[in-house]
């Protein structure tokens, strides 16, 4: 018979015990994303219904950004093959779905809703392959938007006459759309569900780097018996957005990307008959009040900029805080950020993936370079990156003026820019000192607060105790050098209706 002996409880246990009790990260297990997606070794552009070779005979790569390695080969579109789709979207306004009644076009918004639900892992896993961004973030949040505009949007298809009281709704014509790289799926849903269900057709150009998700929805389409023609797909670069706008066939452009390519596009629009809509950059304000729940504000500073790489225009790149809480914000922040986990996209622990591109790695090594030869104090999380892959840690900088570029230029990375202010009017005023007017949020325990801080922001879109929230119901936008024009909600059907 075996004596017992007393045991003392291990060094590994000990530590796990003192990670629980000081909130500090564990080490979990690799948890991949299982389901397999297959990626064809070469794709080509949807023109007409149907997937046809570029007459440019030209491909090019498109890379996971989490190991630079190539997923295929996608076909370059040039002007032959712009104009193409540009004459199939005609034929098919003209001949059907200028002719389809609102409530037969809101079924195939429907049929094509529930098709993305039933696909959303598939898609989910290939938006995280080509982008970058984490699966949970695809999984979670961008899939159920998209579904989700769908159906709102093909609630309106037959109730036009509601968004317009006393006038009669017109569909437009031909829209051509180009789309960005940081939500690839979710901006075509912006974009193509409500141009349908105003009865408009569509050419859609999405971004060089992720054109992959926008090229499975177009089998979708294929699969929801959408008329051919009334989406097509041409996928390139530079010149293709450009013939795109240039059409003369072309009735409508939206667009949706950096502020200087939307000056160029109402330039070369401009004394045309062509309707424009522009959603541009943003250097978007997140002001936390003394009063404000402190632990929520840091979630929600994490969520805004952290979450998503800080690859959204609207992601609240700057933060001011009430000088009388700063250092306990600080802190709080930098707690957080030895937290968060970076690798592995497709690892559903990752909070932080991979950056888009190498040529958007440099432009945040830019700018962070910049901030720290101008003066700024810069944190950094001390997690250890991936030897492949595009990849920088999560940062902040305190210690930041405005005259600093990192507080006036777009960073589009995980950059937190840290200011303080005394005064609610101090605050308004830093918020406002920005050429963008995209987004902002307030963070207070006041709802009094909240409204007057709101009425003053220079910003489209405000949120209060909590950030990037998005819903198909509500309308979202900017103005000044962060463009013109609404997606979501009511407002999302206006720029594809002739009043």
């Amino acid at each position: 018979m075996k004596s017992s002996t007393s045991s003392k409880p291990s060094s590994a246990k000990i530590k796990g015990n003192l990670a629980l009790q000081f909130g500090h990260a564990w080490d979990y297990a690799p948890a991949p994303e299982s389901i397999k997606v297959p990626v064809q070794e070469q794709y080509e552009l949807f023109i007409g219904g149907k997937f046809v070779k570029p007459k440019s005979r030209s491909y090019f790569p498109t890379i996971n950004p989490a190991n630079e390695k190539v997923l295929t080969q996608v076909a370059r579109a040039n002007a032959a093959d712009v104009n193409l789709a540009v004459a199939a979207a005609r034929k098919a306004y003209d001949t059907v779905w200028s002719k389809t009644p609102g409530s037969e076009r809101g079924k195939y918004l429907y049929r094509i809703a529930r098709m993305i639900q039933e696909k959303a892992r598939e898609l989910a896993v290939l938006e995280t392959m080509n982008g970058g961004k984490p699966i949970k973030e695809s999984r979670d949040v961008d899939l159920p938007l998209v579904a989700a505009h769908f159906f709102y949007y093909a609630g309106w298809a037959d109730k036009l006459q509601y968004a317009l009281p006393g006038r009669t709704p017109r569909s437009l014509g031909v829209a051509g759309q180009i789309i960005p790289w940081n939500f690839p799926l979710l901006m075509a849903a912006w974009k193509i569900a409500p141009a349908l269900a105003c009865g408009n057709t569509v050419v859609l150009k999405p971004a060089e780097t992720t054109p992959l998700t926008a090229l499975h929805l177009a089998k979708i389409f294929q699969e929801a018996g959408l008329p051919d023609g009334v989406v097509n797909i041409v996928t390139g670069a530079g010149e293709t957005g450009a013939a795109l706008v240039d059409h003369p066939g072309v009735d409508k452009i939206a667009f949706t990307g950096s502020t200087p390519v939307g000056k160029w596009i109402a330039q070369a629009t401009a004394g045309t008959n062509k309707r424009l809509s522009l959603e541009l950059g943003g250097k978007a304000a997140n002001i936390i009040f003394a009063d404000a729940p402190l632990d929520q504000a840091v979630e929600g500073i994490v969520s805004g900029i952290y979450f998503n790489q800080g690859h959204v225009c609207c992601a609240g790149s700057r933060l001011l805080v009430e000088e009388s809480v700063v250092d306990q914000v600080v802190r709080k922040l930098k707690d957080r950020l030895n937290s968060l986990r970076v690798g592995d996209p497709l690892d559903k622990n990752t909070d932080l993936g991979a950056i888009n591109s190498a040529a958007q790695l440099a432009r945040i090594q830019d700018l962070v370079a910049s901030g720290v030869a101008e003066g700024a104090e810069l944190t950094q999380s001390p997690c250890e990156l991936p030897k492949k892959g595009f990849w920088f840690k999560p940062s902040f900088f305190t210690k930041v003026t405005a005259s600093h570029r990192i507080a006036r230029e777009e960073i589009f990375g995980p950059v937190l820019s840290i200011m303080t202010f005394r005064t609610p009017d101090e605050a308004i005023e830093r918020a406002n000192n920005t050429c963008y007017g995209l987004s902002a949020g307030i963070w207070t325990d006041k709802g009094s607060k909240i409204f007057k801080i709101a009425s003053k922001l220079k910003a489209g879109v405000v949120w209060a105790n909590t950030y990037n929230k998005f819903d198909p119901t509500s309308p979202f936008g900017g103005y000044k050098e962060s463009g013109f024009g609404r997606e979501g909600g009511l407002h999302g059907l206006l720029p594809y209706l002739a009043e």
